[in-house]
C-alpha cells in the first residue's frame, strides 16, 4: 500500500514547486485522485503536464502499486 506522502514526495522530487494533494479513492492506496499545481506546467499542454506527473510516478505505475490514477494538473493563478 502506498502512502499519500510517498506520492507527494515522488512528484515533488521531479517537480519541486508542485503543490500536491492526494485522495485515496478505494481505501486500499492503489486508486488515487491526485491534484498537482505547478508553475513548471506554464506553456505546456495538458498532455505534457500529465506526462511529467506520470514520469514522477513511473515506478509506482509500472509495479502496479498505483493501479488507477485520476489526475488534475494546473498552473497557479
Amino acid at each position: 500500500m502506498l502512502d499519500s506522502q510517498d506520492v507527494i514526495a515522488a512528484i515533488t522530487r521531479l517537480i519541486p514547486d508542485a503543490k500536491v494533494s492526494v485522495e485515496d479513492l478505494s481505501g486500499g492506496g492503489d486508486h488515487l485522485q491526485v491534484n498537482v499545481i505547478s508553475s513548471s506546467f506554464k506553456g505546456l499542454s495538458l498532455i505534457k503536464q500529465h506526462q511529467l506527473v506520470y514520469k514522477a510516478l513511473a515506478t509506482e505505475m509500472a509495479n502496479e502499486t498505483i493501479h488507477a490514477l485520476a489526475l488534475n494538473t494546473s498552473v497557479p493563478n
